[in-house]
């Protein structure tokens, strides 16, 4: 039997007051929408609906960037979720499978969570999401009887008995998709809000004699987001979640709150991260390597051994090699760097391949750049390049070659060769002082007015 997901993301969300569609605000890199696409991954559907509205252009290529094959539908009109998953039936015409809604703006459902559900829809015709919550407030409420869920119950259409009830809708709901579609069609607005609920088929399901029960999962999975304030908060949880997966897997965090990870973040055993370690989207480090503090790291490898920072920045492209070293206030893009080679200090490596074993002065940099194209260096193994030499891309550096203090290397440099570039010193004796008596006579006139 194949599986669908339905993820509803049609919403504004005008309490972010953001021109922004509010499933692709970003918690930990990724939008929010991209959290629950990667929660009904687990499940590994055969087909994913997104249903769009407001800046659909915007949610479909988020949606695609993750799963190209995903399916994009309009709900040009909000009428209610009932009517946001009708707009999907075309999408899924003739699919014999169930079908698993959720919701871009609620991130944080987990694998285990839907995998119970599909479970549980082996032995029952609907299976809702519920949990108990905190503080129930506004929630929709499930009214159960044994472990059969007879009806869901909005909470402005509560009376108050059911208001009582603590176990809480999610939102989120398996059914097969030819007995959705087919109870959605019988979805009326005769309710408070006049908007078609999707909570009514469980009503509708039992009145056929269908059957109906409910999962309960934790209230923190559930967590909505409707505002910059819910925005924050489900980034804290996410932090919180993936500090103590790192730690749990064998990672020293020095500072667990001072670490910001991505929601992509993958770290080997017995790295350690110091403070003020960021990881952007694509980062992967391998075990046993050193993070030192107040360092940026984003769409890299590092691999095992290796130390980075403190103050350093990797960004996308760089992959560095096993044992390497990236010291204080060196900056890597687009390059591959050896296994043991070393740019300790004050350097930018852009746009280049470093063999084995290389040792980069402090103030080097790899001129990429010539104002429209972007060019290649390469440095070979063993290579020594000394402080403050710039590379004038396209250019290379033979294995086991040196270039002098101070170059701007414009040409290739052969194996083992020694390249200098730079003009002659001169000595003037004397010529010192007698500049500086000089430059200190016309401060005095200045200072007099005279000049």
């Amino acid at each position: 039997m194949g599986l669908a997901l339905i993820i509803l993301a049609a919403g504004r969300g005008t309490r972010m007051k953001s021109d922004l569609p509010k499933v692709l605000h970003r918690i930990a890199g990724a939008p929010m929408l991209v959290h629950a696409m990667k929660a009904g991954e687990t499940l590994a559907p055969d087909e994913t609906v997104i249903v769009a509205g407001y800046g659909a252009e915007a949610v479909g290529a988020a949606a695609r960037d993750r799963a190209p094959d995903a399916r994009i539908v309009l709900q040009t009109e909000q009428r209610g979720t009932a009517h946001a998953v009708a707009q999907a039936a075309p999408a899924l015409d003739g699919f014999d499978g169930d079908v698993i809604v959720l919701f871009g703006d609620t991130p944080f459902i987990s694998a285990e969570t839907l995998a119970r559900m599909a479970e549980a829809r082996l032995h029952h015709d609907i299976v809702v999401l519920g949990f108990e919550a905190a503080d129930p407030a506004r929630y929709g409420r499930l009214v159960m009887h044994g472990d059969n869920l007879e009806r869901i119950v909005e909470f402005k259409d509560a009376r108050a008995t059911e208001r009582a009830i603590g176990f809480c809708n999610s939102g989120v709901m398996a059914a097969p998709a030819a007995l959705l579609f087919d109870l959605v069609a019988e979805v009326t607005d005769d309710n408070a809000g006049g908007e078609f609920y999707l909570t009514d088929i469980v009503a509708i399901a039992r009145a056929r004699g269908l059957s109906a029960t409910a999962v309960a999962c934790d209230e923190a999975e559930t967590l909505g987001i409707n505002s910059r304030t819910d925005l924050a908060a489900a980034e804290a949880a996410f932090q919180d979640r993936a500090r103590t997966m790192a730690m749990d897997a064998g990672v020293t965090l020095v500072n667990p709150n001072s670490v910001h990870f991505s929601h992509d973040t993958v770290i080997g055993r017995d790295t350690v991260v110091e403070p003020n370690v960021v990881f952007g989207p694509g980062v992967t480090v391998a075990e046993g390597v050193q993070l030192r503090a107040f360092s940026h790291l984003e769409g890299c490898h590092v691999g095992s051994g290796a130390i980075v920072g403190p103050y350093a920045r990797l960004r996308p492209g760089t992959d560095l090699g096993e044992e390497a070293r990236i010291g204080n206030f060196v900056e890597t893009k687009n390059a591959t760097i050896g296994t043991g080679t070393k740019i300790n200090h004050l350097s930018y490596i852009g746009d280049a391949t470093l063999g084995s074993g290389a040792n980069i002065g402090a103030g080097t940099i790899t001129c990429n750049y010539d104002g429209v194209m972007k060019h290649h260096t390469e440095i070979g193994a063993r290579a020594f390049i000394g402080s403050d030499t710039m590379l004038v891309a396209p250019v290379s550096v033979g294995d086991d070659a040196m270039t002098g203090s101070g170059s701007v290397i414009t040409r290739d440099v052969p194996g083992g060769a020694l390249a200098l570039s730079r003009p002659a010193q001169e000595n003037k004796p004397g010529m010192a002082r007698k500049l500086l008596e000089l430059l200190k006579k016309k401060k005095s006139q200045r200072d007099r007015g005279d000049g």
